[in-house]
């Protein structure tokens, strides 16, 4: 997807296609350690601890903090489902749902993810910022 786009019935969507094989994507996607790596919106902005049980019914948290230290906030869930290699659902400890979806294609990998916005900030923002760390993702597997 390269234009993200609001859906007016509360969910947003967002997307990317990367140039390596599904099974990189999700391996890099999935691990904690490369996480750290990648899992950001903005420069000056970083993830410093990542962690999750990745089953249905496990949790994840992933320590987000602005670099000079300003700022921080922990984005925490629960897993709904996981399908190796298809497909991430989970429930933000705020009660939110969001899905991730992976997809081989004759390229590369098609991902695409839907999220429940919440209530503080316009939709386009949130989806901006999420999109975000989905091209900040891309740009870093795109690499390795």
């Amino acid at each position: 997807m390269t234009n993200p786009t609001y859906d007016p019935n509360n969910r947003v969507n967002i997307g990317a296609e990367i140039s390596r094989p599904i099974e990189q994507v999700w391996s890099e996607f999935t691990n904690p350690e490369s996480i750290t790596q990648w899992n950001t919106a903005h420069p000056d902005w970083h993830t410093p601890r990542a962690e999750h049980d990745l089953q249905k019914g496990g949790r994840f948290n992933y320590r987000m903090e602005a670099k000079d230290g300003s700022m921080g906030f922990d984005f925490g869930g629960t897993y709904d489902d996981v399908q190796e290699g298809k497909r991430i659902a989970y429930t933000m400890d705020d009660g939110r749902q969001s899905q991730v979806d992976f997809e081989a294609t004759e390229t590369g990998t098609r991902m695409t993810q839907w999220f429940d916005p919440e209530g503080m900030n316009p939709p386009e923002m949130q989806q901006q910022g999420w999109q975000n760390i989905l091209d900040s993702f891309k740009a870093w597997v795109e690499t390795r």
